[in-house]
């Protein structure tokens, strides 16, 4: 019996002992808010100069909202091993551009089903896209401590969980991540406010109650498979 294994990504770290708490608890990714307007926002030399502390096999995401491409050139120039993960309104052809593996994500309305968004076509339309990041539609680009309602997509459908791998995203916390699991069996989940104790400082405490209900999840799966 193989066992089940979601990844983990932690967003939005801006201090050295995030990125630690991080690292000793388990986290596969870590990610830096490239945008300004983001109370997570870090620049590109700081994003770099907290990377260059990260462990082998741990990755450094960037993530972009609406960028000039000049600016992610720049940045992939000093994280040259970090995956690119666009949050804007950025076309399949702009992800593509800078010939780096990207996440992509989708910006789901909260409201009841989805609120008709069509992720089978956006998860097409994006095909190159190393993973569709599944996220609430807030105002503003992510990072609003909110859940799309997860019961809105038909989880099993072939071109959901065959061709594209899914980060489940969007007001996860340790005490509703496993559900989140249960129901669409992401490939990843994405944390970022709920590991906070304020905006962009994260808790060394809640980092791990959150790695460890992933982890109890996961052996829950394995279980019953």
């Amino acid at each position: 019996m193989n066992a089940h294994r979601t990844r983990i990504k932690i967003c939005g770290l801006t201090r050295e002992e995030d990125l630690v708490a991080a690292v000793q608890a388990g986290a596969d990714a870590i990610g830096f808010v490239l945008y300004p307007k983001s109370p997570r926002a870090v620049t590109a030399q700081r994003a770099a100069q907290l990377a260059r502390q990260l462990p082998p096999f741990v990755t450094p995401v960037l993530l972009f909202v609406n960028e000039p491409a000049q600016s992610v050139h720049e940045a992939c120039q000093l994280l040259p091993n970090a995956l690119l993960q666009f949050h804007g309104d950025e076309t399949p052809e702009a992800c593509a551009a800078f010939g780096r593996p990207f996440l992509r994500a989708a910006r789901i309305p909260a409201g009841p089903a989805g609120s008709g968004f069509d992720l089978l076509k956006y998860a097409q339309d994006f095909s190159t896209a190393q993973a569709i990041l599944l996220d609430a539609h807030v105002e503003g680009y992510g990072g609003g401590g909110q859940s799309f309602d997860w019961a809105a997509f038909n989880w099993s459908h072939p071109l959901l969980n065959a061709s594209f791998r899914l980060v489940l995203s969007g007001g996860l916390d340790a005490a509703n991540v496993s559900e989140g699991i249960s129901r669409v069996r992401p490939w990843a989940v994405d944390v970022s406010s709920g590991v906070e104790h304020a905006k962009g400082i994260k808790d060394p405490e809640k980092i791990h109650q959150f790695v460890a209900a992933v982890k109890a999840a996961d052996a829950l799966i394995s279980r019953s498979a």
